[in-house]
């Protein structure tokens, strides 16, 4: 198969000084005031003064700043090329100055401060956690629990044990109980109270709305009958005075800010991987100034092209290629991969990953932003937002839900003023007090959010990376999997074999004039042939009007000759006879090799042979797969002989070769029409229409940009394994969510009718609305701690 990607980012040196940082945007109306404040080129990562508006771009609202023209202009053509996906996002919402604060529940709700969502009224937390665990509304909701926990544990006992206690008379106990209840109701339950108001206000009924009702009813009434126990008849007299309920309002806020305790602090487990994530980076470097002195440079320092030594014991600082040494590297922590990976000049490395023996030099390639890590986070990150299809159910349920049960606490009082035991409006009062508190609508809006949350970054820290909710639905459905063949089952790293020649060339002719064409192309079967040339030093042309054709091979000029150099499909289309060395060709890639054909001025010149070995991993991948009941397709631009040898090493029974990306998604398309729930795992350009129209794409995160921006899931390092433990890891998901929803679901189908009474007329039995505010703050919580447990599950 013939991909020929263009780089993604061109390298260019520029004029300036060596600072550099992280700042890619600034609020537009803020410039007087940051004058002196540096922001960073976000084309080459260099550290530039706002103050040159001949280079300043403004882009969704947003000023962008450049450090030369160049950068500027490469900025206006594609600028969503140098923004990740959250600086894109926000660049088009949100202020730039401090975190961004969005809601679990309501990802759509962003603000650039700490607080409350306007929707669900849940504590919104930091779009991309840090590394510092300060959350305001943990501390704030701390504090206000355990300062006024005595007043509540003391009211509480009077409330059960006063009339035994004998300290006061019950009216003067009842005034005791309401002072103590003053600061508990007034001021712990304070931020319970704006956000019920905000909830009507903002005519969005939630859990605050409920518990401000709960609340206050039961507050309202016992103060009343505290101040004007005139007003109220004999039937509501309890031990020489009007019953109050000042216990239940106390406890009920007390419990609530500890179930709010725990929800918060289980929450921020919920991002403890993208943490480990950010941990991970370096935060310096050693590099080597073009003078041959070396110093130690703050990360934000590095940018492309640097030279920079890593030492045994020492982790990457940013993405590279190593130019000196050998030595491997422990890349477990990005990739999943427990063993140690072997790295010499010319190979990748992967910025954060641990150096273990040998001294390396490398050459940065990817800094900032750009990096494989800061692209991780950034997608698990984007992922752990998005909603889950599940999940609307739910949410058309929570809906309405509130309404129903403000209606179902009404019904409960009336019917209990009117028909129950005396004191029955009393009974009518605390049963519908039960009921509002009981209910809680979060329980069933976290069911999903939280699971998607705790999923995505176990999955990041096995090389899995899922771009949305709905992949980790879906994925678990996939019965078909059709595979690429070059840089998925294989290593994707070619090494040339051999050039045949026609009668009227020669072998280095041959291999001189493809490797001239090849130049201009970024396929690693072009690199293969380009590198051979170089090592037997052929004096390699320049090659014009280069062009590919994606899938299938290159076309240009080269010393006025005009060449094509690709597959049978490419030789058919230019009308090149290839009979005479059909059998050469057929012969090669029976054994596995990948053939290419020459041809010059419409005349066939000769072939190439290129073999690219099957990845270790890749048949017990396979082997997995099958035994999991998948049925495996490949479908590859090579030529069919050698798809059929591949494949039979691997055991798989359907192949298809010589095929065009546009074959590929024809395929993807009959399967689907067949019923089938198609996965496609890819790692090229020409990959990229499939990925996009499978239920499922599979991009190799070995592979290009396209091919990654066009699958919903990402392997990191390109190993097949992946596919199952992506698979394992979104059936224990789904089941978690199943679960969450099938608890919240439960929950309120029993609580609020047991709160309402039901029981009463069977066994005697009423629910306090204490106890009732102890389900509720626990309901929330067991959501999230059941979602917890993907982290270590099997």
């Amino acid at each position: 198969m013939r991909t020929d990607t263009p780089p993604q980012h061109e390298h260019h040196d520029h004029q300036h000084d060596d600072h550099c940082s992280h700042a890619v945007f600034t609020d537009t109306t803020a410039h007087e005031d940051n004058s002196e404040k540096p922001f960073t080129d976000p084309v080459c990562g260099m550290e530039v003064s706002q103050t040159n508006p001949q280079k300043t771009v403004e882009y969704k609202g947003k000023d962008y700043f450049f450090c030369s023209t160049q950068c500027m202009e490469k900025f206006k053509v594609t600028p969503e090329t140098y923004l990740g996906p959250l600086e894109i996002h926000t660049a088009a919402e949100l202020p730039a100055a401090g975190a961004i604060y969005t809601c679990p529940m309501h990802p759509e709700i962003q603000q650039d401060h700490p607080g409350s969502c306007p929707k669900c009224g849940m504590a919104l937390e930091p779009l991309m956690p840090s590394l510092e665990d300060d959350n305001p509304e943990l501390k704030d909701f701390t504090r206000r629990f355990w300062w006024t926990l005595p007043f509540t544990i003391i009211v509480a006992v009077l409330a059960m044990f006063g009339h035994q206690l004998g300290w006061f008379n019950m009216v003067t106990q009842t005034w005791v109980e309401l002072v103590l209840s003053l600061p508990v109701v007034l001021w712990a339950g304070q931020p319970f109270f704006v956000r019920g108001w905000q909830s009507v206000v903002n005519r969005s009924p939630n859990m605050w709305t409920l518990i401000g009702l709960g609340t206050a009813a039961a507050f309202v009434y016992s103060t009343v009958a505290t101040l004007a126990p005139g007003i109220f008849p004999e039937t509501f007299m309890s031990m020489g005075r009007i019953a109050v309920y000042f216990e239940a309002a106390v406890v009920i806020i007390s419990l609530t800010l500890l179930g709010q305790l725990l929800e918060l602090q289980a929450r921020s487990q919920t991002s403890a991987a993208i943490k480990s994530l950010l941990g991970l980076a370096p935060k310096t470097a050693r590099r080597i100034n073009p003078n041959g002195t070396e110093e130690d440079v703050p990360l934000t320092h590095v940018h492309e092209g640097d030279r920079l030594r890593v030492r045994p014991g020492e982790k990457v600082p940013v993405d590279g290629i190593v130019e000196e040494g050998s030595s491997s590297l422990d890349e477990s922590m990005l990739t999943g991969e427990s063993l140690p990976v072997s790295k010499r000049a010319g190979d990748k490395v992967i910025g954060a990953t641990m150096n273990t023996s040998g001294a390396l030099v490398i050459r940065a390639e990817k800094v900032g932003s750009a990096t494989v890590l800061s692209q991780i986070v950034q997608l698990v990150a984007q992922a752990q937002r998005s909603r889950a299809p599940m999940q609307r159910m739910a949410d058309l349920v929570a809906g309405y839900f509130v309404v129903a049960v403000v209606v179902i606490a009404v019904a409960t009082l009336i019917i209990w003023g009117l028909f129950g035991p005396q004191p029955s409006w009393v009974y009518g009062l605390i049963n519908a007090v039960s009921v509002l508190i009981i209910a809680c609508p979060c329980a069933l809006g976290l069911a999903t959010p939280m699971s998607v949350m705790v999923a995505t970054g176990r999955g990041a820290t096995q090389g899995v990376l899922f771009r949305d909710a709905a992949a980790i639905e879906n994925f678990r459905k996939i019965d078909t999997l059709i595979v690429d063949k070059t840089g998925t089952l294989t290593e994707g790293r070619p090494t040339f074999e051999q050039a045949v020649p026609a009668s009227h060339t020669t072998a280095d002719e041959v291999l001189r004039l493809a490797a001239s064409l090849d130049q201009g192309s970024e396929h690693p079967l072009a690199h293969a042939i380009v590198n051979a040339a170089r090592e037997k030093d052929l004096a390699l042309s320049t090659a014009n009007d280069f062009e590919s054709s994606s899938g299938i091979g290159v076309r240009g000029q080269v010393e006025g000759k005009h060449l094509v150099l690709g597959n049978t499909a490419l030789m058919q289309q230019e009308n090149v006879d290839v009979t005479a060395m059909a059998g050469t060709a057929q012969s090669l890639r029976e054994k596995g090799a990948s053939v290419m054909y020459l041809a010059t001025d419409g005349q066939l010149a000769g072939l190439l042979a290129v073999s690219d070995p099957i990845k270790q991993s890749t048949p017990e991948a396979v082997q997995d797969l099958k035994d999991a009941g998948i049925r495996i397709i490949m479908a590859t631009g090579d030529g069919v002989a050698t798809a059929k040898t591949v494949a039979q090493q691997l055991g798989i029974d359907e192949v298809h070769g010589e095929v065009k990306p546009a074959d590929k998604l024809d395929l993807v398309t009959k399967l689907q029409s067949e019923g089938r729930v198609v996965a496609m795992a890819g790692d090229g350009i020409n990959d990229a229409p499939a990925l996009a129209k499978a239920n499922v794409g599979i991009a190799m995160g070995t592979g290009t940009d396209v091919a990654m921006n066009s699958a919903q899931v990402t392997l990191v390092k390109g190993d097949l394994r992946g596919i199952s433990i992506a698979r394992h890891l979104s059936e224990q998901t789904v089941a978690n969510m199943k679960q969450n929803l099938g608890f919240a679901f439960i929950y309120n189908a029993l609580g609020v009718p047991l709160a309402a009474g039901v029981l009463y007329p069977f066994v005697g039995l009423l629910l306090s609305p204490m106890f009732a505010a102890l389900a509720m703050s626990l309901s929330s919580a067991s959501v999230v701690f059941n979602a917890l447990r993907l982290r270590n599950s099997d």
